[in-house]
């Protein structure tokens, strides 16, 4: 997968510990927002699939068409594994450490590794 410059792609590692708790119809979620802020600029929502798995982010998946995530230079990054697919983080969602990385970056690495309290 080749990622545009102004986008954002890698892959998606899950922690040994965490494998047994995703279950098939859980919800990949990558959101990406400008460093700081709460909203996010894009959001991929997809099935899970196997680990590790490649996401890519675009502006296709802008949240605000005037903001766009080629409007940006760096954009902060996580994953959350979500049983319902709600925009709402809820308790029990797998979920990474955020990474601030530059907007055309494509080989970012994403390991979820904690449980949301």
């Amino acid at each position: 997968v080749v990622a545009a410059s102004n986008g954002i792609s890698g892959k998606i590692e899950i922690s040994a510990d965490l494998k047994s708790k995703v279950k098939p119809n859980d919800i990949v979620m990558v959101i990406a927002r400008k460093p700081g802020e709460r909203m996010p600029v894009a959001v991929l929502k997809t099935p899970i699939a196997e680990f590790p798995m490649s996401f890519s982010l675009t502006d296709a998946l802008a949240m605000n068409p005037n903001m766009p995530l080629s409007q940006i230079s760096s954009a902060s990054i996580e994953v959350r594994i979500s049983k319902t697919g709600m925009a709402m983080p809820e308790a029990g969602d797998l979920i990474s450490s955020p990474q601030t990385v530059k907007v055309g970056t494509s080989n970012i690495r994403l390991l979820v590794d904690q449980v949301r309290q």
